[in-house]
């Protein structure tokens, strides 16, 4: 199976953290961006399709097509009209077949949405939402930079539901100056009321040319230190699974049946078409990513000309780290048997340096079908992970 990803990079107003390819909204770059995609689409449907991913005879392809998901990010998505969001979503499905319920995503902020979007998305097959809410608190809100009010969300949860979405996502920050342990709690609590399926929550990370970065730099101890950000994990852990939610992967939590399907195929190392400005993609090993620099992707798409940006092969060991690196952010971890038959690798065996260095801390375990990170794990993940990749 494989996913598709669009980027979609306009903004109402850019938050203060947020380093992603963006830009603010100007009605006729956004025209020429959509004209873009669009032909990006013509482009590359046909090479995607004429060169199959799954072995031909697979008897395991779903009846529909081997795309199983889209996921519309940015940017801010819904700065678009639904109708043109709805248009590109009739596209994909024409371009790129899979299951008639693939899982469909798009984000979304919340002081954007007007009730009939959501219904029209719903109507051209948008199945799950995924709302920049980042904070339940008022102050924290501003403090982010966002613009929405906490009736924005609750109105929005309320429209999604009532217009029938299957999945409803929420995404929280933590870490955030002038945060407290009490009013995460409060954030995390309001989200579990509103009744969502699903909550992502992402420590804060201080990206380079933002305007936190300069934040940072002036008022160093304004921002958490590690141990401090530590807390606030447990916390989000210890309340939402006690929330009925589970714990599936390092910042993702879902009720049972809402795991992201198309965040759980880039965790299986699975492969997948990114599309737009910026967007990245996987595919027999070769990572690939497009420029960022709009106006070249622009000229280049419509010209129908190829993308410029940059590509790797994995190969050999170093396909295979990556794919440990991802698979223990899971809660599964890795699968030691489809491990072996994918990449040609004992990894008990190949691995038993870093292995037995990480079960003797207390921060890996095993059983007799997967190796996972312990739950104190989870919380030196980044590190634990590096040792995989760049172990050869």
């Amino acid at each position: 199976m494989a996913g598709i990803y669009v980027h979609l990079p306009f903004c109402p107003y850019i938050c203060p953290y947020c380093d992603f390819a963006k830009w603010p909204h100007r009605r006729t770059v956004a025209s020429r961006y959509l004209e873009a995609l669009h032909a990006e689409i013509d482009e590359t449907a046909p090479r995607y399709l004429g060169d199959p991913w799954i072995p031909q005879g697979d008897t395991n392809l779903p009846q529909g097509g081997r795309f199983a998901s889209v996921f519309f990010g940015g940017g801010t998505p819904n700065t678009y009209d639904a109708g043109d969001i709805v248009r590109l979503v009739q596209r994909l499905r024409e371009a790129f077949p899979g299951p008639a319920d693939r899982e469909t995503t798009i984000e979304i902020n919340p002081e954007l949405v007007r009730d009939a979007d959501l219904q029209m998305y719903r109507e051209a097959g948008i199945n799950r939402v995924s709302i920049g809410v980042q904070s339940l608190v008022p102050q924290e809100i501003q403090t982010l930079g966002r613009r929405h009010s906490v009736d924005d969300v609750r109105r929005v949860v309320d429209a999604a539901r009532d217009a029938g979405i299957r999945s409803i996502s929420l995404d929280l920050i933590f870490a955030v100056p002038g945060q407290t342990p009490q009013s995460w709690r409060h954030s995390l609590e309001s989200a579990m009321s509103l009744g969502v399926d699903h909550i992502s929550t992402y420590g804060l990370t201080i990206e380079a040319g933002t305007p936190y970065e300069r934040w940072h730099e002036r008022e160093p101890h304004a921002f958490f230190n590690d141990t401090d950000e530590a807390e606030l994990y447990e916390i989000a852990i210890e309340l939402l699974e006690s929330g009925g939610f589970e714990h599936y992967e390092i910042s993702n939590f879902a009720k049972p049946g809402h795991a992201s399907a198309h965040n759980l195929n880039y965790w299986a190392n699975g492969e997948y078409a990114g599309l737009g400005v910026g967007a990245a993609s996987y595919r027999s090993g070769v990572r690939s990513v497009h420029t960022r620099e709009l106006e070249t992707y622009l000229d280049a798409a419509l010209g129908g000309r190829p993308i410029p940006g940059e590509a790797e092969q994995l190969e050999g060991p170093r396909r295979a780290g990556e794919a440990v690196m991802l698979a223990l952010r899971t809660a599964q971890g890795v699968c030691l048997k489809s491990f072996k038959e994918r990449y040609g690798l004992d990894f008990l065996h190949f691995y038993a340096p870093v292995v037995e260095r990480y079960e003797s801390l207390g921060l890996l375990e095993r059983d007799a079908t997967h190796a996972r990170l312990t739950r104190r794990g989870r919380f030196v993940a980044n590190d634990v992970c590096a040792a995989f990749v760049t172990f050869a």
